[in-house]
């Protein structure tokens, strides 16, 4: 398995992703862009990578602060993702620049590509839709729903799934069914799975250190959603 860090540029910033693809496998094959939680690029999200990797694909996990380095003050991060919220003018920018990246790597086909993301990760990746990007396939775990530009969901040319906790305090219903509206008045091929009984970072192992309420791992909402991601990239990638 090939690993390396990969920089680029946005305004001047450096950011610095990580790129992982199986080398044993010949030619080129789908590339996911991954969209790590609110705190930027960790451990977890590079494993994430690398299990894509390990299913066939090229996988490029993208940093959003610089440097690729993670925020660990939350009350840091909700100041930094803030204005990405009111604007997300910033954040499609720096997911571009990251998407070029990995369309630019030899073993990517950049003609089938995917951008997936956890919380804030899975925002990142649906306002890359909204911006116009060529994508066959969007995901987002437990992701926020809401956008500043919801007639922007008629750029989204990708197949759009989302995998919401039915506890989540941060997306309740209201979100979901304003999500709902959102998609089908533009136009987008579109899915959401709402998991009973899981709450928000359902896929992150290690949440339950923030001891907040409403934050838990959730091992079934987790498979299960894995599965449902691999089915929509069979779907609109070809699989790997």
């Amino acid at each position: 398995m090939k690993t390396q860090d990969i920089e680029y540029n946005v305004g001047g910033q450096r950011y610095v992703g990580h790129f992982v693809v199986d080398e044993g496998r010949e030619g080129r094959r789908p590339g996911v862009l991954v969209g790590p939680e609110g705190g930027g690029l960790v451990d977890l999200t590079k494993s994430i990578a690398w299990r894509l990797a390990e299913a066939g694909y090229a996988a490029f996990a993208m940093d959003y602060y610089g440097d690729g380095q993670p925020l660990a003050d939350m009350n840091e991060v909700m100041i930094r993702l803030g204005p990405w919220m009111a604007d997300p003018t910033g954040v499609r920018e720096i997911a571009a620049a990251a998407l070029a990246v990995l369309e630019r790597q030899p073993q990517t086909d950049p003609e089938r590509l995917a951008a997936i993301g956890y919380c804030f990760g899975g925002t990142t990746a649906l306002e890359l839709g909204r911006s116009g990007a060529a994508l066959k396939a969007i995901v987002g775990f437990h992701s926020g729903l809401s956008t500043a530009r919801p007639d922007d969901a008629a750029n989204i040319q990708a197949k759009v799934l989302v995998c919401i906790g039915a506890d989540d305090p941060i997306i309740p219903a209201e979100q979901r069914l304003a999500f709902e509206q959102e998609m089908t008045r533009g136009g987008v091929d579109w899915r959401m799975n709402v998991h009973g009984g899981a709450g928000h970072s359902f896929t992150n192992p290690n949440v339950g250190a923030l001891g907040r309420p409403g934050f838990a791992y959730d091992e079934a909402a987790d498979r299960r959603s894995w599965a449902a991601m691999m089915d929509l990239f069979a779907e609109a990638l070809g699989g790997a």
